[in-house]
């Protein structure tokens, strides 16, 4: 020993390096094959429970009709609709005219809505909530409202437009409704 309490004695050093006493990390190879065989076996369950959920999917679509039929279009309706928050939820109820009154929940209403409309109506919702949806997730809803409208052949400058002119006559009309005050006369103030 050159070094420590026992410095100047001589010592033997074991070199064995399959010694499980003084080379003990050696000696788990065993542990280490078990933890990757695990691994391994888990690796693999994850991909044949992928491979499953991705050819399900395939076979989903596949049964889609060409047309969607009520059935599918209510599937996704009440697939997408508890996506929403509760002011999108509001937002989609308003624009059917359909208010909760105290105590009543918007989704309720909005889902028992959805199962009694036709296509036509329950196709609206989706592609609503759908904009909708997507406005929230990115961080310019705007683009997102933009690319439905091209896709949906609106005129998003016309819309502008018209909403310009009902504020500016909202604006004119409020300004318009409000009484002068009228100046006292001197009759009521002697009195």
């Amino acid at each position: 020993m050159s070094d420590g309490i026992d410095k100047g004695e001589l010592r033997k050093v074991c070199t064995e390096p399959t010694c499980p006493v003084h080379h003990p990390k050696k000696q788990t190879p065993k542990a280490d094959a078990s933890f990757k065989a695990e691994q391994e076996k888990r690796r693999r369950e994850e991909a044949v429970a992928n491979a499953t959920g991705i050819r399900v999917l395939q076979s989903i679509v596949a049964a889609v009709p060409v047309r969607l039929m009520k059935r599918d279009l209510l599937f996704v309706a009440e697939q997408l609709l508890p996506l929403l928050d509760e002011k999108r939820l509001e937002m989609v109820a308003r624009n059917r005219s359909i208010r909760a009154k105290e105590g009543e929940s918007v989704a309720k209403l909005l889902s028992a809505f959805v199962r009694k409309a036709d296509e036509g109506a329950i196709g609206k919702v989706v592609i609503e909530g759908v904009i909708l949806l997507s406005a929230r997730s990115q961080s310019d809803g705007g683009k997102v409202l933009r690319a439905a409208a091209q896709a949906y052949g609106v005129d998003t400058d016309a819309v502008a437009l018209k909403v310009k002119q009902e504020f500016a006559a909202k604006e004119k009309a409020r300004k318009n409704a409000k009484p002068e005050p009228k100046p006292a006369t001197k009759s009521k103030r002697a009195a």
